[in-house]
């Protein structure tokens, strides 16, 4: 019966560890499209600074 039960208590352990890799690698995609956004995010931010002649002059009519 012991064996039995370590055979059990072994599977039950095999399948946590698959759950655990499961959701640490969907963790790790969330993280890693969040970066990826970021990064697309601050690129767009460097091309439109690009233009040095944006934004230097203000209409101050009234």
């Amino acid at each position: 019966m012991d064996m039995i039960n370590s055979i059990a208590d072994m599977s039950i352990e095999m399948a946590n560890n698959k759950l655990m890799t499961n959701v640490s690698k969907a963790v790790l995609d969330m993280t890693m499209d969040t970066y990826q956004e970021q990064g697309d995010e601050l690129t767009k931010m460097m091309e439109a600074s690009v233009t040095p002649y944006l934004g230097q002059n203000i209409d101050v009519t009234i």
